[in-house]
């Protein structure tokens, strides 16, 4: 049987510093044309800035065959979503070839190519026709799409009415309701409240379970263990390994945690945005007697000590602490009992005491936080291993 995807040597190049033409989105040639100007009068009197170029791929092989589902999975900047913007012709590779058998739909940017002073129903067909789809089949599962979206009340408004989370509901029930051999998904899980997320999940594993190929991105390694059988991981660009999808996740959590090892949590990336206010520079996990600790044994009492340094005068804080699972799912979120204050230069400590929570043998790590009245003033993810032993003092994986 013919591989759904044949992937021969695939590698992308970019330049930094310049401005190229090739291989870009309608969208990006459009801005550029838009802030042209200003650029312009930004650079008079300045040097050229000097080009820098960065592989984004370098020389990726695979196959994939028809109705095998794969997860991609890597850290930020492996080359995870350059990839599947090059299987979906979005852009042109530097180098290699790609070969695909079937038609193909990609869930890489949803909503891409709604117009705001349409209705909902306008949308519908709008994005339906431009994702590929032919009016009768639009027609056809018009009523399945909208019902999915939960937006029927809102059907005839204009779509720049529409909450955040109507629009992406929306623009996603469009292009999951595509008929594709080859389906390429690409983070849509990291949109909307949880239970559009969850209903987001059951419709990708409906569609893996009839038959069809499914290529999955994300950072969520529950998502990925539960969907995919196979996984490729990436890292630098490169394809470092492909497999069964357990030893796929084991070997990037080892990776990213011997890369975590090294660095100082003040030197670890944040969401965008934070910690620019103040910033975590400082985890220990801690036994029931306060000793510092990476092991815990099953049925310990424990508590995580955090330190931080403020860049503003802030008030009304509170340190948030996440317990992760090996496949990084969110087990529990605790919060410091007492609210501080901070000043610029200023250094404050707390502590959070997790005195009822029993964790089951195994491996988890911390998601780290500031918050201010419910805004967040800085976020550190799957920092701090630790394990819990059972009572022979092993691990469970």
């Amino acid at each position: 049987m013919e591989p759904a995807i044949s992937v021969r040597g695939i590698s992308k190049r970019y330049r930094i510093g310049a401005k190229t033409r090739a291989g870009r989105t309608l969208r990006e040639t459009i801005g550029d044309l838009a802030a042209a100007p200003v650029r312009r009068l930004g650079q008079i009197g300045k040097a050229p800035a000097p080009e820098e170029l960065i592989w984004a791929l370098r020389d990726v092989s695979f196959d994939v065959q028809p109705g095998e589902v794969i997860g991609v999975i890597g850290r930020n900047g492996a080359g995870k979503s350059t990839l599947l913007r090059i299987l979906s012709r979005i852009t042109e590779p530097t180098e290699g070839r790609i070969e695909l058998r079937g038609r193909l739909a990609s869930l890489l940017e949803v909503g891409t190519g709604f117009h705001p002073e349409l209705t909902g129903r306008e949308n519908v067909y709008l994005n339906g026709t431009i994702l590929g789809m032919k009016k009768v089949e639009i027609d056809r599962k018009f009523d399945e799409i909208v019902a999915f979206a939960e937006i029927e009340r809102f059907l005839d408004t204009p779509v720049k009415h529409y909450s955040s989370g109507m629009y992406v509901r929306l623009a996603f029930a469009v292009a999951a309701h595509l008929d594709p051999e080859i389906l390429l998904v690409d983070e849509v899980l990291a949109v909307g409240d949880a239970a559009f997320q969850k209903k987001c999940l059951g419709k990708i594993d409906e569609v893996a379970k009839e038959g069809r190929t499914v290529l999955f991105v994300s950072h969520n390694m529950g998502s990925i263990q539960s969907l995919c059988q196979k996984g490729m991981l990436l890292e630098h660009g490169e394809l470092i390994a492909k497999g069964d999808i357990e030893p796929m996740i084991d070997q990037y959590l080892v990776r990213l945690q011997e890369d975590q090892r090294g660095k100082k949590l003040d030197d670890l990336p944040r969401r965008s945005g934070l910690g620019i206010k103040a910033r975590i520079n400082d985890c220990v996990v801690c036994d029931g007697k306060g000793a510092v600790v990476t092991q815990l044994k099953l049925g310990d009492l424990f508590s995580v000590g955090l330190g931080c340094v403020g860049m503003e005068s802030l008030q009304d804080l509170q340190f948030v602490v996440g317990i992760n699972s090996r496949t990084q799912d969110r087990i529990a979120t605790l919060l410091s009992p007492k609210k501080f204050d901070l000043t610029n230069g200023q250094c404050v400590e707390g502590k959070v005491h997790l005195p009822s929570l029993h964790l089951t043998p195994g491996h988890y790590t911390l998601t780290l936080g500031i918050r201010q009245l419910n805004v967040g003033v800085d976020h550190l993810e799957y920092v701090c291993p630790f394990e819990v032993l059972d009572a022979r003092g092993e691990t469970q994986i």
